[in-house]
């Protein structure tokens, strides 16, 4: 028997996958306008319309199935609702550099991350380094630019 593993992510991740799932399938009838429409141009092993309609509706249904799929195993979470001195999913955690630098980041699923937004996955080498850890911490992460050390100065759940 498989086992499902939880996607943890915020309401805002959750809302997204939804918008995007109704967009997706907002986009299936004019597919199959487009297929009917190339269907009937004739001779369909030479119909590059026919061909490029189909692959675009293989395209939205396999992105509409892995959201789908996403959405099923989610598990969400309000940051404001946590609390503790332990960095977990959703707390905004504080750090500083090596060079003395502030750094704020988010600790977010992996469909939210954007670090340039100060977001980063829980999956992530910066993310699982943060945690279970607490202010005060030093943290060292391996990562592909070499490795990188931060204090843990404060921990939110906003």
């Amino acid at each position: 028997m498989a086992t499902v593993d939880k996607m943890p992510m915020l309401v805002e991740g959750y809302e997204k996958l939804q918008s995007d799932v109704r967009l997706l399938k907002s986009e299936r009838p004019a597919i199959i306008d487009s297929i009917e429409e190339a269907r009937a141009h004739g001779d369909l092993s030479e119909n590059a319309e026919y061909h490029a309609a189909k692959e675009r509706q293989g395209q939205v249904e396999a992105m509409i199935s892995d959201i789908e799929d996403r959405l099923s195993r989610a598990v969400v979470i309000d940051p404001k609702t946590l609390s503790g001195d332990k960095a977990v999913f959703g707390a905004t955690v504080h750090l500083l550099d090596e060079n003395g630098k502030k750094i704020v980041y988010q600790i977010v699923g992996q469909t939210e991350a954007d670090a340039k937004i100060g977001r980063i996955s829980y999956s992530s080498p910066l993310g699982r380094a943060l945690i279970g850890r607490s202010v005060g911490e030093d943290v060292e992460v391996t990562a592909p630019s070499g490795d990188k050390y931060y204090a843990i100065e404060k921990i939110e759940f906003i």
